[in-house]
């Protein structure tokens, strides 16, 4: 079955997302950032170390840290489900691998553990196989 992959534009929050993210893990943002703490610090004395002075850089790196949260969240829920397709075709284009995985994680607890116990039970067989020489390539099952 070939399938043509749809493209759609970004969502204005995701392409905001994806931005932000990109420049706010760049050693210069960094920079910056050590920068606006360095300018507050050195503005102490000046200010007399008011409650006033404390506030400005508690309120500030509050809101930024509340926002930041979202936006790594959106990048890391993108970047997850990225890789999960890209899995789910290496499953897909893989003769012998079970098809039924391809959604394993939509599964409930219970049926993801049994598929965990199973693939569990043959990592423990390749590895007694390998303690007598055998290889561990290939399928396990006939």
């Amino acid at each position: 079955m070939q399938t043509k992959p749809v493209t759609t534009p970004d969502s204005w929050y995701s392409s905001f997302a994806k931005l932000t993210a990109r420049y706010c893990g760049r050693p210069r943002t960094f920079a910056l950032a050590v920068a606006v703490i360095l300018g507050w610090l050195v503005t102490g004395p000046l200010f007399d170390f008011s409650d006033t002075w404390q506030l400005v850089i508690n309120t500030g790196t509050t809101i930024i840290t509340f926002l930041m949260v979202f936006l790594i969240q959106n990048t890391q829920n993108r970047d997850t489900e990225a890789m999960q397709v890209k899995l789910d075709e290496l499953i897909r284009a893989t003769k012998g691998a079970h098809n039924a995985i391809l959604d394993l994680e939509e599964l409930d607890e219970e049926v993801l553990e049994s598929f965990r116990r199973r693939y569990q039970a043959l990592a423990r067989k390749a590895r007694e196989e390998i303690a007598t020489g055998a290889d561990d390539t290939g399928t396990p099952e006939p």
